[in-house]
């Protein structure tokens, strides 16, 4: 069944033809005659009432509401994010500044460095300062920084302000008694970019489809995936009284293209799952133990025979980028978490059917394709606990 919004037109020919029918006569045909503009007036009205009824129905589904705010009888409302705190999901997630240490060079062992010192990385425009002041009273210091601006005006806030150990930051001006240039020694806090509509969508889907159980798997998803950059959570029964979380981050908040998180992150996620947002000890059961690990990545070595088209070059990477954004999208089966239809099997048939397609797409062919762990062929491999999958670097095209 469908609900078409008529147009204004049709409305107005609709009213002109049933008063036509009720008066038994024609009426005049004057665009401006007055019963002509008085239902063109009318139609204008039930166009904006259908219009209106239709979008306050799409607010009544998660999979439709808008995240834009609105203003009904004088409440403004995000009808998205109202669904998200209906289900004890929050509100979507703010964008989080990166804090680092770094160590910083003394070059004449006196004074203080003072708080909200300013230092510059080059390469990314972002400005950072320092928390606290520092006593220069050593060769070298450790300082804490933050990141506080950048070049799109964020503030510093997002994925922009993460380093690497190693990386450098300079003074935006020179300083008494330290060197310029200063390296970061590790990070405290990873920075992470706010949560799209598409994701927090999907968060709250997950949300009905898993409610909490005082303690089952469901309820280590949610207390785990709440943390910033964190994007895959998968719990597991341990030894006895013991359980293993698997975590899984995105590539820009942990600095790994295969979103292995960092040990700040780790731990912000074994803080999450047992305390509560005031702090308190009111979330997982007393009596289990919780092993907080990040995602492993397995390597999938595949062979395509065969292969012909006109462009070999740009079909490998069409093929490459294809199979390994399919195998990325993999992940363990989870009995009693996860949803149907299963992600954790990689099979020949599956991948042969992705090359086919995309060969095929560019006018080309292939033989056949084989798959292996190593040096160990597979025709289907399941993912293990904690384990996703990604294309190995090197292809074979025999």
């Amino acid at each position: 069944m469908s609900l078409p919004v008529p147009t204004t037109q049709d409305l107005a020919d609709g009213i002109i033809g049933q008063l036509e029918t009720s008066l038994a006569q024609t009426l005049p045909i004057f665009p401006k005659a007055f019963i002509r503009v008085l239902a063109k007036v009318f139609a204008a009205v039930v166009v904006i009432l259908y219009r209106y009824a239709g979008f306050i129905f799409l607010q009544l589904f998660v999979a439709y509401a808008t995240m834009e705010e609105v203003t009904i009888n004088g409440k403004r409302v995000r009808p998205l994010v109202e669904w998200g705190r209906l289900f004890g999901v929050g509100d979507p997630y703010g964008a989080t500044a990166s804090v680092l240490n770094i160590t910083v060079t003394v070059t004449n062992q006196t004074g203080t460095l003072a708080a909200r010192s300013l230092l510059l990385r080059a390469e990314t425009g972002v400005v950072y300062e320092t928390v606290t002041a520092v006593a220069l009273n050593a060769a070298t210091v450790p300082v804490l920084i933050r990141a506080v601006s950048d070049q799109d005006g964020n503030g510093g806030l997002g994925a922009i302000g993460n380093l690497v150990a190693g990386d450098k930051v300079s003074f935006a001006n020179p300083l008494a008694n330290v060197a310029r240039d200063a390296v970061v020694a590790s990070v405290s806090t990873s920075g992470a970019d706010a949560e799209t509509v598409d994701a927090y969508r999907a968060r709250v889907y997950k949300r009905v489809q898993r409610r909490p159980q005082g303690g089952a798997y469901a309820d280590y998803y949610e207390w785990a995936i709440g943390v910033a950059g964190i994007v895959a959570v998968y719990p597991y029964a341990g030894d006895p009284g013991e359980l293993d979380v698997y975590v899984e981050a995105t590539p820009a908040s942990s600095g790994s293209a295969d979103g292995i998180p960092t040990g700040p992150q780790l731990a912000a996620v074994k803080s999450a799952i047992s305390l509560d947002v005031s702090g308190r000890a009111t979330q997982r059961p007393v009596n289990a133990a919780v092993n907080v690990k990040p995602i492993t990545r397995t390597q999938i070595d595949l062979i395509v025979y065969g292969l012909q088209a006109d462009d070999i070059a740009s079909a490998k990477t069409a093929i490459n980028s294809g199979v390994d954004e399919w195998l990325r999208s993999r992940e363990p089966f989870i009995e009693g978490l996860s949803t149907l239809p299963r992600d954790d099997r990689i099979t020949v048939a599956a991948i042969g059917g992705i090359v086919d397609g995309i060969v095929s797409a560019i006018g080309g062919s292939i033989t056949s394709v084989a798959l292996s762990i190593g040096s160990i062929p597979e025709t289907a491999y399941t993912l293990g606990a904690g384990e996703k999958a990604k294309l190995s670097a090197t292809p074979l095209y025999l």
